[in-house]
């Protein structure tokens, strides 16, 4: 199977069942429905309708279901764009937190959020920076190129804010928001803070190989190297306007840990995709990597998020109940208009009548004449059949 057409499906569907076997027990729940998800998304498992166009099975880890997503969001989000640069900055966590951060999702992730965010407001409240109130989506990833656990989050920042009255705009420099090495620094000791709030509050699980970490010296010789090192957070030039910041968002918001796209090989034993190795210039960055399959599903899994928790995040005058009164007053500071109030229909307009799209064969009209139900899984092993008793003469 070589081509751009191999899908994480497909190899979920033929090395699947081989890996859950290997690893029965040692998978969670959450992973085991991820698979189950992707393997059955867009067949006849999940039902269908009309030419036989599967159902989505919508979860949020399948590569083929984010591109529809990602536009729907976008849409909604069209309306909160100002008439400002914008700015892409990412809090990275160092690899020793990184191995904490395995083993305690929720809780470390929902840190990262918290300490990345409360560094930015902090340090842009400050007078000496910007002094001012601003509003930012910051988005989780938690993988590199190469399926490795490597979290981290991207923000898109506006440049400036509301003043402290809020009755006008601070704008930031032109290719300058705020300084990295003060954010390092602040971000460094707010979240090595919560970090150990958690391990007191007995919130942080060890178990394995990091089993040792439940020793309060072990786990305090394992952060040492970490409170000397210089954390580093990256900040991008600025956008060149509102349609890039929608090209940037469309690209990141709802990205999974690997596109089908980057699958160049499957044989049904290995997988071959494409990884970029940012240490490397030139042709040296791109290459091909080839594992078992069962390898490959393995770092896919690594980053099944938790159930219900949220990788995208509005904070400052991005988010409340009065986000969009808010963003209206500050385009009337910046001297814009106001976004435009969505067209809605009358409410005696009667609703459009659901016409099917035209034959792909012969061009005529089509109508529903059948609709597949969706397989279910069975709750429980089926009914044994009772056992055959021999009459008696």
């Amino acid at each position: 199977m070589v081509g751009a057409s191999i899908e994480v499906a497909d190899i979920l569907r033929v090395a699947g069942p081989a890996f859950r076997a290997s690893r029965a027990g040692h998978l969670s729940l959450a992973e085991l429905k991820v698979m189950s998800a992707i393997e059955t998304c867009r067949t006849a498992a999940l039902g269908g309708h009309l030419r036989i166009a599967y159902n989505s099975c919508r979860n949020r880890h399948c590569p083929r279901c984010q591109g529809a997503a990602a536009r729907d969001w976008l849409a909604e989000r069209e309306g909160d764009l100002l008439p400002v640069g914008y700015f892409h900055v990412v809090f990275t966590l160092p690899a020793e937190i990184g191995t904490v951060a395995f083993g305690n999702k929720r809780a470390v992730y929902d840190l990262l959020f918290r300490a990345s965010v409360e560094t930015m407001t902090r340090i842009a409240a400050d007078p000496k920076h910007l002094g001012a109130r601003i509003g930012l989506t910051a988005v989780l990833h938690t993988w590199g190129s190469a399926m490795t656990h490597h979290p981290h989050v991207h923000m898109i920042v506006p440049g400036g804010g509301l003043s402290p009255d809020r009755t006008s705009w601070i704008s930031s420099r032109h290719a300058f928001l705020l300084p990295v090495r003060v954010l390092g620094a602040l971000f460094r000791r707010i979240f090595l803070e919560g970090l150990a709030a958690l391990y007191r509050s007995g919130k942080l699980a060890f178990h394995g190989a990091l089993a040792h970490l439940a020793d309060p010296r072990a786990f305090a010789r394992h952060l040492a190297p970490v409170r000397r090192k210089r954390w580093v957070v990256y900040a991008k030039p600025p956008f060149a306007g509102p349609e890039a910041v929608l090209a940037y968002l469309s690209r990141y918001t709802h990205r999974v840990a690997i596109s089908s796209r980057r699958i160049t090989d499957f044989d049904g034993k290995h997988v071959a995709f494409r990884v970029k190795d940012y240490r490397q210039h030139g042709a040296a960055r791109h290459r091909t990597l080839t594992l078992e399959a069962g390898e490959f599903i393995r770092p896919f899994l690594l980053h099944v998020l938790p159930r219900g928790f949220h990788r995208i995040r509005h904070y400052g005058f991005l988010t409340g109940p009065n986000r969009k009164a808010g963003l209206d007053r500050i385009r009337s500071l910046l001297g814009g208009p106001t976004a435009p109030e969505p067209a809605t229909a009358a409410p005696d307009t009667p609703e459009p009548p659901d016409i099917c799209p035209p034959c792909p064969c012969c061009g005529g009209a089509m109508r529903v004449v059948a609709t597949l139900l969706r397989w279910r899984q069975p709750r429980g092993p089926p009914p044994r059949p009772p056992p055959n008793r021999a009459r008696s003469p």
